[in-house]
């Protein structure tokens, strides 16, 4: 009965939202409403019936159906979108060799600014003398470290030339299930080259030029149509997901774990100022920055993924920012396994802080410029999904020479910082196509 009760609660908050876009209220708007009903909804359930009770789980398992079915429809477009976007923008690019300038531009700053992102991780490390010793390990602890013990090395175990090489593709069906890691790199890399074989074509031949152009413009919009159809859902994929999160959150591990919560969430409240002085400094006003894309922030932060967070990424660069199709492209799409300023950059540097006096370590100059390389380095790859910092952070602790083990003691307050990270993530991304796009401007197409 009071999961019964739940669930009409639920579908009575998704009635007024459903009702709230009746009344012609912009997306941003009905996307805070889901959200500030998720959190409200999630805390009732924790004081009503306390945390993982009968009640909870069995009402959690039908809202799962919105949240989980909302997640999947945005995984299903994601390799569609950014094929056939890549395609597109490769098609309205003048000379290839801007795209090298662009993907080059992307990449050094979401490079950059990962690497200021886990020195931000240090400092605040050092500030709360945040220490691996005495946390305390208990069964859900040690599970997950049995877990990380048995875990595929995947990108973890390659060399620099072997990752280089995965990202090429050698079944472009099999990569475009999402299979690999780094199959959103490999699909980006496809269309990079199915783009430029079009464009000779179409240098070769106009009259087949202009049907190729044809076909890829018509496809191109009936994928965005379906984003847009599909984002339409947001509010009320926010509103289940927050309240997953909010009821589903153990309190009392939060408490013990609260300096390193606060850490975390200093370090990522500063690399957004850091984000918000970088667009300064290339003439963009942050408060109008941020009131622009804050609904994309809010949709990372509820959905921890930043890979289903691609297509509002887009949508919200070229419809929103003025981002042009093949520069917003490729930042999302970089930015969703390259450089991830949260989840690869602030985390495994406060995971190594805390290690190190561990097991002996020195921390001084030369282990932190060690880390931040490190870092840097290890961000290739890490996939832009829930769980993605665990991935950074078994790439960077054992190439230092540091147990893993610290990684399953934080499980418990995992999804609450993973929301903040995420939503880093994703900036850490639109700021570098701000930035690419002011670098680049007189070459860059507007569309």
């Amino acid at each position: 009965m009071p999961a019964l009760f739940n669930i009409c609660v639920f579908m009575a908050l998704c009635y007024l939202l459903f009702r709230y876009a009746g009344s012609g209220k912009p997306l941003s708007h009905r996307v805070l409403a889901g959200l500030l009903g998720g959190v409200v909804f999630g805390f009732f359930m924790q004081l009503a019936y306390g945390f993982d009770t009968p009640a909870v789980q069995a009402t959690l398992t039908w809202t799962n159906v919105v949240a989980n079915g909302y997640v999947n429809l945005l995984k299903l477009i994601i390799m569609p979108l950014v094929l056939i976007t890549m395609i597109a923008s490769v098609l309205k690019v003048e000379e290839v060799k801007t795209l090298g300038r662009i993907g080059g531009s992307v990449i050094a700053v979401l490079l950059v600014t990962t690497m200021i992102a886990a020195l931000l991780g240090v400092i605040m490390a050092s500030i709360f003398g945040l220490t691996a010793e005495g946390l305390t390990e208990g069964v859900a602890e040690t599970a997950k470290a049995a877990e990380l013990s048995t875990r595929p090395a995947g990108v973890a175990s390659l060399q620099i030339p072997d990752l280089l090489v995965s990202f090429v593709s050698t079944n472009i069906f099999y990569d475009l299930t999402g299979a690999r890691d780094v199959s959103i790199i490999a699909v980006v890399l496809f269309g990079l080259l199915f783009g430029v074989a079009a464009m000779l074509v179409a240098e070769e031949d106009p009259e087949r030029g202009a049907s190729i152009r044809r076909f890829v413009s018509i496809t191109q919009a009936v994928v965005m149509r379906f984003v847009k159809l599909v984002i339409q859902f947001t509010p009320y994929g926010v509103l289940a997901l927050m309240t997953r999160v909010i009821a589903g959150s153990d309190g009392g591990a939060i408490l013990t774990l609260i300096s390193f919560v606060i850490a975390s969430f200093m370090a990522i409240a500063l690399m957004f100022c850091v984000h918000a002085l970088i667009i300064t400094v290339i003439g963009i006003r942050p408060l109008q920055y941020y009131k622009q894309v804050w609904p994309l922030l809010i949709f990372a932060f509820t959905t921890r993924s930043s890979a289903a967070s691609i297509p509002l990424s887009i949508r919200t660069q070229i419809e929103t920012l003025g981002i042009p199709a093949p520069v917003a492209n490729i930042a999302a799409s970089f930015g969703a396994t390259i450089g991830q300023n949260g989840c690869a950059g602030i985390y495994p540097a406060m995971l190594a802080m805390m290690v190190a006096p561990t097991v002996g370590i020195a921390i001084d100059a030369q282990f932190i410029v060690t880390l931040l390389l490190i870092i840097a380095i290890g961000s290739f790859g890490i996939a832009g999904v829930g769980g993605g910092a665990t991935n950074a952070a078994l790439v960077v602790l054992p190439a230092l020479g540091m147990p893993v083990t610290v990684v399953a003691l934080l499980i418990s307050i995992e999804p609450l910082i993973d929301m903040a990270r995420t939503a880093l993530n994703v900036n850490g991304s639109v700021t570098a196509a701000l930035v690419t796009r002011k670098l680049l401007k007189p070459e860059a197409p507007e569309t």
